[in-house]
């Protein structure tokens, strides 16, 4: 099954952390990652005293169920050092479980898609870069007409790929 990841980090060395958590997916059970966007320099969302994020989109096949693989992105940010202290605070590692396939799942502890998804172009941009015509699972939009429709300020492209 194909899924999207978005990964974020804002504390310590932001693209080690990224390229630490996409070597840590990679060992997960039944889960390869297929590829990564650019690295993307962006402004903090909801708590804007802290530092930029570096911002990614990683694309994933995997054999898990969606829980499963959320449950692995969750010992992956464990790993990496991720203090859950404050709703949109500064984090060493952000895994988010964007998309997985066309599921559509509303629960409390699991939303996909991702409910933020079109409100975010730190999200959207480095989906567009994969995957530009993917569709939203609900509304059917692609990404690329999310993004046009979210009119969000550029963000700032960091670097190459961090994933080959």
């Amino acid at each position: 099954m194909r899924a999207f990841i978005g990964l974020g980090s804002n504390l310590g060395d932001r693209e080690a952390n990224l390229r630490q958590a996409l070597e840590y997916l990679a060992q997960a059970p039944e889960t390869n990652v297929v590829r990564a966007s650019s690295l993307y320099d962006t402004e903090p969302v909801g708590v804007e005293d802290q530092p930029h994020f570096l911002n990614a989109v990683a694309q994933l096949e995997t054999q898990l169920t969606p829980r499963q693989l959320l449950w692995n992105l969750m010992l992956v940010e464990r790993r990496l050092g991720r203090v859950r202290s404050q709703r949109w605070g500064p984090r060493t590692i952000d895994l988010d479980l964007l998309l997985y396939e066309d599921v559509v799942i509303e629960e409390h502890d699991l939303e996909l898609p991702h409910p933020e998804i079109a409100k975010r172009s730190f999200v959207l941009v480095p989906l567009v870069e994969l995957e530009p015509l993917l569709p939203h699972p609900v509304t059917r939009e692609t990404m690329l007409a999310l993004l046009q429709r979210l009119g969000a300020r550029p963000l700032v492209k960091h670097g190459s790929r961090i994933w080959n």
